[in-house]
């Protein structure tokens, strides 16, 4: 999928799911919030406007900097053979598909697509094995005048042609590949992909043609937006909407176009959602309050698991990282559950952490595989780091039980960021009773006490003396990007630093800019710890192969690492995921995913901590648009209420 190769920029079948009461109705209580009713209760007509965070850098999601709005826009606008489900599993997409199935597994795997006989191009071009055989040749990796950012999928592909029946379409598969429904999947017109030019350049900002329910009317970079229209020449239900706009805005500045009337539905932060009516009856907002601005009494909050996982990066190459025993530690060290609660519980999200690499929570054959880290908690952790030779010195780093030089304070969430907020809200509080408002002062009395207990519990943990070993600190550079957006990022990693200091491990804190955070630190490898994204996939086998690969040696010396940029792997891994991705049983396929998981927790390289919150402000007179977690958006079906 395009997103993975992307997502680290924003700033993861049924027989062994082993899930839960409790986790089955968290998963569903946060799969998705989308307003629905019958397409006979909308009005034809009208616009929304959709807040984005920038407009993409290319068209094309088969690029290396294709993003999810490059995704958005080819969700609306090409053919989507198949789509997700809201428990993340593919699905047939019969505008596009009366079958497709696989014909035959001896000698060779064989799938059989059976096209919709009215699906054509805007242009009048029947959709039809042409395109199906330019698109492979493109993202097959044997034409090196053709640029896409990987070629998983296609590179198994032997040959593919027209079908026994009209409008069949023929894949023949050199070796057995079970996520064959990931491939032609979108579709792009064969005029942008027998060419190699029309490919890497031109499909970088333009879709000549459309085989969806809209088509790309124009990229405005001076306004910031992209408009699609309804494709008059599509054969299925038509788009209610005459136009869905694109509108890159800010996060920060979402709340107060969505007031001022000028989007129609918005991601937003938990702050800037706060006071906002919850949709379908759902939890409160962070508080009680009655939204400020009379333009938000107009929008819904909808809430759902996003399509995308936190984690914790360990680099694994060098330094004290390298040795497994103290990535183990701070594996066990983590409290995963503390941190859900962080990010969950003002999101209005029933908390859980994530347990699975590989599948995501709700998700069809989603399996908790962290008990492969062993034993959790700081005693186990100590115990680790002591078998590792680093020892912790004897006697507090401080008189007054504070920090001393030796150790370095959690950021954000650190004991001096708490002691000053309490100090403030003290301030406040009497300034607001000099003023007679003594209800007011009561309650941020109570706040200001909670940032006390705060800052005296992390100033306990900080006071732990820092390990040493052959006289060296263990210290370790946790690099985060800068902004507010990333402003969750750093108050977790906040939280990381307190728990590590427990154990005696010192974090020092580097803050970057944010468009230099992936390029230039998380890709070449320049830091210790750090936070970043990746999204969910229902092809796990497919998708998740180069972030967990074993790095393997260049010529020159350097190492490749495809996406795995912990530089954490092993023969082993690579070994399972490979055979998950040739084996078509799906039984068996879902146990090579739960081994692969297994080691994967094992490697201590990356550490799923929690699902981000996905929190989408809407019209309440808007159908069809929400919070979709897994599933694919239906944009055909998004529209206004009547009257």
């Amino acid at each position: 999928m395009a997103a993975l190769a992307a997502a680290g920029a924003l700033l993861a079948p049924l027989l062994l799911t082993g899930c839960g009461d409790d986790q089955d109705q968290a998963a569903a209580l946060g799969a998705q919030s989308v307003p629905s009713v019958g397409r006979a209760e909308l009005e034809p007509g009208g616009t929304v406007r959709w807040a984005v965070d920038a407009l993409p850098a290319t068209l094309n999601t088969f690029q290396p900097d294709a993003d999810r709005v490059t995704d958005q826009v080819a969700g609306a606008v090409l053919p989507m053979l198949f789509t997700i489900d809201a428990t993340g599993r593919p699905q047939l997409n019969t505008d596009y598909l009366s079958s497709a199935e696989i014909t035959e597994r001896e000698p060779k795997q064989t799938v059989v697509y059976t096209l919709n006989p009215d699906a054509t191009w805007s242009d009048g071009e029947r959709i039809g094995v042409e395109d199906f055989v330019a698109q492979w040749q493109a993202l097959r990796g044997e034409d090196e005048g053709f640029r896409p950012a990987r070629n998983a999928g296609y590179d198994r592909v032997e040959d593919v042609r027209k079908g026994r029946e009209p409008g069949q379409v023929e894949v023949v598969f050199a070796q057995p590949y079970a996520d064959w429904r990931a491939l032609f999947t979108p579709l792009y017109p064969r005029s942008l992909t027998t060419d190699a030019q029309r490919f890497n350049e031109d499909s970088r900002t333009e879709l000549p043609v459309s085989g969806g329910p809209f088509t790309l009317a124009k990229v405005d970079e001076k306004a910031a937006t992209i408009t699609l229209e309804r494709n008059e020449e599509w054969w299925g239900e038509p788009a209610l909407l005459d136009s869905l706009e694109l509108v890159a805005v800010e996060r920060g500045d979402r709340r107060a176009a969505l007031a001022a009337g000028d989007l129609d539905v918005a991601e937003l932060v938990p702050a800037d959602a706060e006071g906002m009516a919850p949709a379908n009856g759902g939890p409160p907002a962070a508080d009680d309050k009655p939204a400020a601005d009379e333009g938000l009494r107009g929008f819904a909050v909808h809430r759902a698991y996003d399509a995308a996982y936190t984690q914790l990066a360990l680099n694994g190459v060098s330094g004290p990282l390298a040795d497994e025993r103290v990535r183990w530690a701070i594996a066990r060290a983590v409290d995963r559950d503390q941190l859900a609660e962080d990010v969950h519980t003002p999101a209005g999200l029933p908390v859980k952490p994530l347990g699975s690499h590989l599948r995501m929570l709700g998700q069809d054959g989603y399996r908790d595989n962290s008990d492969a880290l062993g034993a959790s908690g700081a005693e186990s952790a100590a115990e680790l780091l002591d078998e590792a030779g680093w020892q912790r010195p004897e006697g507090p780093a401080g008189e007054d039980g504070k920090p001393g030089a030796a150790v370095a304070a959690p950021l954000g969430a650190g004991w001096p960021a708490a002691e000053q907020r309490a100090a403030l809200l003290r301030q406040v509080a009497g300034a607001q009773r000099a003023e007679g408002l003594d209800e007011p002062a009561d309650a941020t009395e109570a706040d200001a006490e909670a940032a006390a207990a705060e800052a005296e519990e992390l100033a306990e943990r900080a006071a732990t003396p820092v390990r040493t070993r052959d006289g060296a600190e263990l210290r370790l550079r946790f690099v985060l990007p800068d902004g507010p957006g990333a402003e969750q990022l750093r108050d977790v990693a906040g939280r990381i630093g307190g728990m590590l200091a427990t154990v005696g491990i010192r974090v020092d804190y580097e803050t970057v800019a944010a468009d230099a955070f992936f390029v230039e630190h998380i890709q070449p490898g320049d830091f210790d710890l750090t936070l970043y994204s990746w999204p969910a996939t229902a092809y796990p086998a497919t998708d998740a192969r180069p972030l967990f690969a074993k790095p393997r040696p260049a010529p020159g010396g350097e190492l490749t690492v495809q996406q795995n940029y912990t530089r954490v792997g092993t023969d082993y891994i690579d070994q399972l995921l490979d055979q998950a991705a040739g084996e078509l049983d799906e039984e068996e396929h879902e146990k090579l995913l739960n081994k692969a998981d297994a080691h994967i927790w094992a490697a201590a390289g990356s550490i799923p901590l929690y699902q981000r919150p996905q929190l989408v402000a809407a019209r309440t007179t808007l159908s069809g648009a929400g919070a979709y977690g897994l599933a694919t958006p239906r944009y055909q079906d998004i529209g206004y209420r009547r009257g």
